[in-house]
């Protein structure tokens, strides 16, 4: 029971919510960079939001599945087809054996997610499925897929699918070379961005006052843009150079998902799921929780302006968010009958 790769995409790798409590042993939660698409795609197969799923980035893999499946794709607008026929994105679908999945480049957004009834049924390693690129460990042998690698599911992963498809309401099957079985409703898309720059609300930073006045209004006034080289480690922004008003040295401290640092270069570093624990660099600001999952849907070349709020901003943004992802979990819970 399992799916192949026969072709692994630019970045393809297994992940869950990630590992918790360990940060004080140089550990990170790591996890999925769009939480929200990971809890979309658990759902419309039935999963419990914390299984393994694939993140995939920006240019998709080609998969065959060697068992039937139930599955969905969730997450950044993509093209994909199942047999020849265009894969219904949102929406739970049923795949047969030796069904072939190909997912090309992202239209929007840039990170997809693909959950399967059941999850990925790799060993966990620190209570996480996720794979933490840096140092190497978790899901696949702690690296991005490749091709010809074999990812097992669990082990009666086409009866559950069998049954978890049955229970479905509105199935809706669409003709063509295949017939592609799903549903005719679908779940929402929370975290795509709309237009571009997208808006993402910070807070001053620990070492805000540490930039000159020019810095600090041009952190909040200008358009940034996602460099080449950004990663899950960190997105690095270009834009103006931001000068500190003493070059003091500034010693290492906790850094969290969300932190924005400044580097000797002037120009920010945001922190995202794979950033290290501790970091010397001044932190400009500090990005609201709601608005990380938005900002890692952000492909090299996106853009991006920050706009000031405070804590207590923020935490609302945050309750916000999950009560509509809450409030999205409900329907489609409502897609299965009882």
């Amino acid at each position: 029971m399992s799916m192949r790769i026969l072709r692994p995409g630019l970045l393809t790798t297994v992940q869950d919510r990630g590992r918790f409590g360990l940060q004080h042993l140089g550990v990170v939660p790591c996890g999925a960079m769009d939480p929200v698409a990971l809890e979309l795609a658990n759902g419309l197969v039935g999963n419990r939001n914390d299984e393994a799923v694939l993140e995939i980035t920006v240019l998709g893999p080609e998969i065959v599945f060697e068992s039937d499946a139930l599955v969905a794709l969730c997450g950044a607008e993509m093209e994909a087809r199942l047999g020849g026929m265009p894969m219904p994105a949102n929406r739970p679908v049923l795949v047969g054996t030796g069904t072939v999945l190909y997912a090309r480049r992202t239209t929007l957004g840039s990170r997809a997610y693909l959950a399967v009834a059941g999850g990925i049924a790799l060993n966990p390693m620190l209570g996480s499925r996720s794979t933490y690129l840096p140092a190497k460990f978790g899901g696949l042998e702690g690296r991005a897929l490749r091709a010809g690698d074999v990812l097992p599911l669990v082990e009666n992963v086409s009866s559950l699918s069998q049954k978890r498809y049955a229970s479905l309401r509105n199935k809706k099957d669409i003709a063509g070379l295949r017939t592609v079985r799903t549903v005719s409703w679908s779940a929402p898309t929370l975290t795509l961005p709309a237009r571009e720059p997208i808006l993402i609300h910070a807070m001053e930073g620990r070492h805000h006052e540490l930039f000159d006045a020019a810095a600090r209004r041009a952190f909040f006034d200008a358009t940034w843009k996602v460099t080449p080289d950004s990663n899950r480690m960190g997105f690095r922004l270009a834009g103006p150079v931001l000068a500190r008003a003493e070059a003091l040295e500034i010693l290492s401290e906790p850094a969290c998902l969300g932190t924005v640092q400044v580097p000797a270069n002037g120009l920010p570093i945001a922190l995202m799921a794979d950033h290290q624990t501790t970091g010397g660099y001044p932190k400009i600001a500090e990005i609201a929780a709601a608005d990380l999952p938005r900002l890692a849907q952000l492909a090299p070349g996106g853009s991006v302006q920050f706009a000031r709020c405070t804590l207590e901003q923020a935490r609302d943004l945050r309750l916000v968010l999950r009560q509509r992802v809450d409030a999205a979990l409900r329907s489609l819970t409502w897609g299965y009958q009882k």
